[in-house]
């Protein structure tokens, strides 16, 4: 099967796996990709878009996790530096580093010298693989950094680095990594039953919400890797099944990035109640985050309140105080539901260690866990499912081969020959940069699409440097099949222009119906699918008009 085609059916049936996946976020996708590098035949299947749901609503980080260090939670930080020095590698063109100053004022719950300790145990833990050194700043050093920062009851501060991904994109890549080795791959398919054979699970019910057809995929394990979904999913192994998931809701906002003034990412303590919270470059925005907050709301329907807007704009505005940051400045929110294992009362305190069990009909069930250390998780998983299956586990996380083989465009390149080629080819010199640092090797690929489709160089959007060919990139080569697919998580059009891409989604829908075959009808449908999407999606500018 092409590696790079979405799964029917009829492909899923038509043989038993050794093992089912259900749930493509990140957690599935490391489960996948690992699986398939062991040489088991495996199958993924997600009821929406891959990532469609948490992993592309996180803060975007890939980090250690400095405010673990507050719980004491070594051993977490020290595998989440371990992956995070994994992913520099293997995905360079999807995580980059990152410095981050973090400043710290008189009021803060946390002293400098606290700060320095945290962070001096950060560089130890890392045990060699630091992207840099943190540096410990006077006020003046500070300010010198960050000119705009509030002034008053300044101590000082640190730079130290950390990592900044497109947790959409690294899922997918991920994805398509396992489908290279030979994993079979859906979106869009949804699991409505359970089968039961021999009381033990092996195997699932499907409809594609695409075009309505049913099947059943039979596998010798079942893992349910569906993040906020997994309740929902160990219900249909167990009526009686007790959750074990505690949700927390995360939010953020996207401003200008002008509005703010900032020059690096930003990590401080909210002056509201002390969370550790973020400031975020992202081209000519930013966004603040996160909230943390128990929710018992539907992952389906989870979104930032106006309440979580106006938190991360008072506190963002109380250590930038002359960005005056208002709810009509919010070009676009997002929100996703942490699928935190239950202990603890504050969130902000529970664990993101995961959870890995077994369920009484045999279904293998992965719980909370960290975008960071969604490969480890993965290996965890499968070392599980090897005992089941009577096969060997894996041996050292750090030498298998999901620790050195590059996610697809993370192969070397020279960044430097790619740009020459692409101002060759005819691209505008940010258009090459776009596409470089979107796409890393495969960028080539994008090169042959423009040099065989000259219209395809266009951009989709007035405000945003994506192009056609892209669209037609990922409908071949990354699953695209819907609207939003393309425009919120291939390319980010819609969390990154002021009408949530509305002014793109008429082109876009003609080249994907150009590839898919839609006609006018289908076309009319997804632009029309999409405006509801797009409108659904909160932003402060629209709570600020309601007020008024």
């Amino acid at each position: 099967m092409n590696p790079s085609a979405r799964a029917t059916i009829w492909d899923l049936s038509a043989r038993r796996f050794d093992l089912l996946v259900i749930g493509g976020g990140i957690t599935g996708a490391g489960i996948a990709r690992e699986a398939a590098h062991r040489g088991l035949s495996v199958a993924l299947v997600e009821r929406g878009d891959f990532a469609s749901g948490t992993s592309s609503r996180s803060s975007r980080l890939i980090h250690g996790g400095l405010r673990y260090l507050e719980h004491r939670q070594w051993s977490l930080v020290r595998e989440s530096l371990a992956e995070r020095g994994v992913l520099l590698r293997i995905a360079p063109h999807l995580v980059r580093p990152l410095g981050f100053l973090f400043p710290v004022f008189a009021t803060d719950r946390v002293a400098r010298w606290k700060l320095e300790a945290g962070l001096t145990l950060y560089d130890l833990l890392a045990l060699g693989g630091n992207v840099r050194r943190h540096r410990a700043l006077s006020k003046r050093a500070v300010l010198d950094h960050e000119p705009l920062l509030k002034d008053k009851g300044l101590r000082g501060g640190s730079l130290y680095w950390d990592a900044q991904c497109d947790d959409a994109r690294l899922a997918l890549a991920t994805i398509r990594s396992a489908a290279r080795h030979g994993a079979i791959v859906a979106n869009h398919m949804c699991v409505t039953a359970l089968e039961i054979e021999s009381g033990r699970v092996a195997g699932a019910t499907l409809e594609d919400q695409l075009t309505g057809a049913q099947g059943t995929v039979h596998a010798r394990v079942v893992v349910n890797a569906t993040g906020p979904w997994t309740d929902v999913i160990r219900r249909l192994e167990d009526l009686e099944a007790r959750p074990i998931l505690r949700p927390s809701r995360g939010a953020h906002v996207m401003v200008p990035r002008s509005r703010i003034g900032h020059h690096h990412a930003i990590t401080f303590l909210s002056p509201i109640d002390g969370r550790v919270m973020f400031i975020l470059p992202w081209g000519d925005r930013s966004y603040v985050g996160t909230t943390d907050t128990d929710s018992t709301e539907s992952p389906d329907q989870v979104a930032a309140t106006e309440a979580d807007m106006l938190y991360l704009l008072r506190s963002a505005n109380a250590i930038f105080p002359s960005a005056r940051l208002a709810l009509e400045d919010v070009s676009v929110s997002w929100a996703g539901l942490r699928p935190l294992v239950t202990e603890g009362a504050d969130p902000g305190a529970r664990s993101r260690e995961h959870h890995i069990g077994t369920g009484k009909r045999g279904l293998v069930t992965v719980a909370g866990g960290k975008l960071t250390t969604f490969r480890r998780m993965g290996i965890e998983t499968l070392d599980l499912v090897a005992g089941l299956l009577s096969r060997p586990s894996a041996g050292d996380p750090m030498k298998t081969r999901s620790a050195t083989e590059p996610l697809p465009g993370g192969d070397a390149y020279s960044i430097e020959t790619l740009f020459a080629q692409g101002v060759k080819t005819g691209l505008s010199e940010p258009t090459v940069a776009h596409l470089v640092g979107q796409y890393g090797s495969e960028t080539t690929g994008l090169y042959d699409l423009v040099r065989e489709w000259p219209n395809l160089t266009g951009t989709l959007h007035p405000l945003h440097g994506a192009i056609g060919a892209e669209v037609v990139h990922a409908v071949r080569h990354e699953y695209a099949r819907r609207l939003d697919d393309v425009l919120l998580r291939r390319l980010s059009v819609g969390f990154e222009t002021p009408d949530a891409g509305l002014a793109a989604a008429e082109g876009v829908a003609r080249l994907m119906g150009r590839e898919l075959g839609w006609d006018d009808e289908r076309r009319r449908a997804e632009v029309e699918r999409y405006r509801e999407v797009a409108t659904a999606i909160p932003r402060g500018r629209s709570l600020s008009s309601d007020r008024n």
